[in-house]
């Protein structure tokens, strides 16, 4: 194996092991109470990026909300965060009609999603360990009891 071979394997496995640090970002909930990642520290967070418009985010909210409900005071929580485009009183009239029981932000400049890596497709979803550090990235809807099996061994790390 040349050298170039090994390091590029070397590499590649370094990356593997390596977690990308989630963004710090600033952000507005609905209510208008100004919030920030920072808050996020010791927790295991699932950042999901959606719209009213999107018929696949509409179709798995309930589901969040019930990860949400089944994990909530055992060191997770949820942030939904509404694309730029979506009119912010329809973003208010879904979290009050549905009864959200997590945080719900306005990304009305786009600064957290761009933050996240430019995310334009909804649902989008970074679920983030204890640590600050982005474990996994779901483009669509995720598979929730796989999710489940990752928050639980999530919360189980000191």
């Amino acid at each position: 194996m040349s050298l170039r071979h090994l390091l590029l394997a070397l590499c590649i496995a370094l990356s593997a092991c390596a977690r990308e640090q989630a963004p710090a970002v600033n952000y507005v909930l609905l209510d208008g109470v100004k919030a920030s990642s920072q808050q996020w520290a010791g927790k295991v967070m699932l950042v999901n990026f959606w719209a009213t418009s999107c018929t696949t985010c509409v179709h798995e909210m309930p589901q969040v909300v019930a990860t949400f409900d089944k994990y909530t005071g055992k060191g997770f929580d949820v942030l939904a965060v509404a694309m730029s485009y979506d009119p912010p009183a329809y973003v208010a009239n879904y979290a009050q009609s549905r009864k959200l029981p997590f945080s719900v932000a306005i990304d009305n400049t786009g600064a957290v999603a761009q933050a996240f890596g430019r995310v334009q497709l909804t649902p989008t979803s970074f679920l983030i360990n204890k640590r600050g550090e982005i474990v996994k990235r779901y483009v669509g809807e995720p598979d929730f009891a796989e999710l489940h099996k990752l928050i639980d061994s999530l919360l189980a790390e000191a």
